[in-house]
């Protein structure tokens, strides 16, 4: 498979904050969405925007916790939406559309992580569903304010992506739920989303990336017990984090999508994975839990994960199927 799966040298690294890659970046007059964008690294990027000039919309399942995370961040609004509710996925993007207003980034930054066997809407599996369908329901909605020549759409993906390919027989793991499965399968989805979305959308000139974060503390651990946690290296015995597990801040961790929204670098370079502020490489052979699996940037699985999504929700802003 040729690739566009290698660095370019930007600058930044596996230390960079959000604010370090918007140094010198006025983002005046720009409106973006971030889903998740009261809590944890997505609480990040919107402050970072914000804070570069951006006007910024957070939709929330809980809007009025979301307001009080946001309180005292000037420029930011919130909405109501439940990535795993595709009605509420609807009413957002209507009410969105009706403003009128043009938009230039949108960063699907609102995920869950391992969570126990969950089913929503027809019974549908949870991290699935909400990491993966809920954000390609509202794209594709939003695709009609999505500013062309400029629009940037960020799916926010994870090395988690290394522990499952798309489930083609068994997508909503009707059979043998496996947590960390689930959660790999829904992280590989974010990437694929991305490269066909890209593939739609480059013409218009909106593009779109995936990328992995990297480790970050934050609410997204809320389902694992902490004796898990500490088996897995991540904290001690009193929940702390242990240096050896690499961590990043949460400001650290917000860099990557920040810089896949509005790095110049990437003006010509859609489709890619990200990684610690710069295009990732293919995954080594070796099995080494970093870069890109090749199964997370295929673009004929991407196409025909494109095609499930868009007969499950209904939903198609390029005619595949009309939206419900």
């Amino acid at each position: 498979m040729t690739t566009a799966q290698h660095g370019i040298g930007s600058g930044f690294g596996a230390h960079s904050t959000a604010d370090d890659v918007l140094r010198g970046i006025d983002l005046a007059g720009r409106l973006a969405v971030v889903t998740g964008g009261y809590s944890g690294l997505g609480l990040e990027t919107t402050r970072a925007l914000a804070k570069a000039g951006a006007r910024v919309v957070v939709p929330a399942r809980r809007p009025s916790a979301a307001a009080e995370a946001l309180e005292g961040i000037g420029g930011v609004e919130v909405d109501e939406l439940d990535l795993g509710d595709l009605d509420s996925v609807r009413g957002f993007a209507e009410r969105f559309l009706a403003t009128g207003r043009p938009l230039d980034l949108v960063i699907d930054s609102a995920a869950v992580m391992a969570c126990p066997e969950t089913r929503v809407g027809p019974g549908w599996e949870a991290q699935f569903a909400t990491n993966h369908l809920g954000h390609f329901a509202l794209v594709n909605r939003l695709w009609p304010a999505l500013e062309p020549g400029g629009a940037r759409v960020v799916s926010v993906s994870s090395v988690g992506h290394h522990a499952s390919p798309i489930r083609w027989e068994d997508p909503h793991w009707r059979t043998g739920y496996d947590k960390w499965g689930a959660y790999g399968q829904a992280k590989t989805a974010n990437a694929l989303f991305a490269v066909h979305l890209d593939r739609l959308g480059r013409d218009r000139g909106v593009r779109a990336f995936s990328l992995h974060p990297g480790g970050i503390l934050t609410p997204l651990q809320r389902h694992l017990p902490r004796e898990e946690m500490v088996a897995r290296g991540w904290v001690d015995e009193e929940g702390r984090p242990l240096d050896p597990a690499g961590f990043k801040s949460p400001e650290q961790g917000a860099a990557t999508q920040v810089w896949a929204a509005t790095s110049p670098m990437l003006a010509d370079r859609g489709g890619v994975y990200l990684e610690d502020c710069d295009i990732a490489k293919p995954a080594p052979a070796d099995g080494a839990r970093k870069g890109v699996k090749d199964w997370a940037r295929d673009p004929e699985q991407a196409a025909r994960l494109w095609e499930l999504s868009a007969r499950l929700t209904g939903v198609d802003a390029f005619g595949g199927r009309p939206g419900a």
